[in-house]
């Protein structure tokens, strides 16, 4: 029952974050700036989060202290760069590239538990990984040789693969963690770090005269982003690797890929191309052989 609740846990994951890249381009049509809306979306979730988890966070502050450098840097890579890499890649990339990026994560995380020691690697794991590669690769150069040979790939799709893999370094230490928390606390203490590494970048952003618009757009914005992909997706994702790890939980964000395409072409009009298909592939055969397992692996 625990590993049917972690895998249902994880489609509703990967179903808030395809809405997120919806909401992200959204944002960037009504001239929304990323990094402030990183910010306050986070500001919101705190505040609403405070009520349900301080009495936890009291009860736990030896936890937490205990664990403040990881905990740090699990705030840094999820909402102080993962957030901010993909709302500025949405500014210059379509949704479906950025949402096809994020299924190669799983061969990140892979990738990264080999060399933190973390989860042991077979062979379908290396060779999915290389596949997925070949995947990102496809997409990133549209499968046209001159792109590569000039290197002159879109800035949106290289700002979505850092997004990739602070993301992939997020999975791994939330997997390298020994300690317990309740997941909500855990949720507000990662968002407390988060906010914490955001604040610069929000005030970058306002030294360069881009001043967030109140109205009721933003407000809209704000609270599907905060109960939603931030909220809903941060607590499913961290309960179902807390049940069946990294490694396994990575290949559900191939769904994201699935759903941001549908709405994308549903809501943007945007257009799944040849090299979108072939980058898919090669990525889902990837996620596929990561997720194989061997025994005495």
């Amino acid at each position: 029952m625990q590993n049917i609740k972690a895998y249902v846990m994880l489609v509703c994951a990967s179903l808030f974050w395809a809405g997120n890249f919806m909401v992200g381009k959204y944002a960037f049509f009504t001239e929304i700036p990323p990094l402030s809306l990183v910010f306050y979306r986070w500001s919101l979730v705190w505040i609403i989060l405070l009520p349900f988890t301080y009495k936890e966070i009291i009860k736990y502050k030896d936890t937490i202290l205990d664990n403040l450098p990881l905990l740090f840097f699990l705030g840094l890579t999820s909402v102080g760069l993962f957030n901010s890499f993909t709302y500025l890649s949405l500014i210059h990339t379509q949704v479906i590239n950025a949402s096809l990026f994020n299924a190669a994560i799983p061969a990140i995380i892979i990738l990264l538990c080999f060399l933190f020691k973390i989860e042991k690697t077979n062979k379908f794991q290396i060779l999915g990984l290389i596949i997925s590669v070949g995947g990102i690769f496809a997409i990133v150069t549209k499968l046209e040789l001159n792109i590569l040979l000039s290197l002159n790939f879109n800035k949106g799709d290289l700002i979505m693969i850092g997004g990739v893999l602070t993301w992939g370094i997020y999975s791994t230490l939330l997997k390298k963690k020994k300690f317990t928390l309740p997941l909500l606390t855990l949720v507000h203490v990662i968002c407390t770090f988060g906010l914490i590494s955001v604040f610069p970048q929000f005030l970058y952003e306002l030294s360069n005269g881009q001043v967030i618009k109140f109205d009721i757009n933003l407000v809209y914005t704000l609270i599907f982003l905060a109960l939603f992909p931030s909220i809903g997706s941060y607590y499913c994702w961290a309960g179902a690797v807390s049940v069946i790890g990294a490694n396994r939980a990575g290949i559900s964000l191939s769904l994201i890929p699935l759903f941001s395409s549908i709405m994308a072409i549903l809501i943007y009009n945007e257009t799944f191309q040849f090299f979108h298909l072939i980058g898919a592939i090669l990525i889902i055969l990837g996620l596929f052989l990561s997720n194989k397992e061997i025994k005495n692996a």
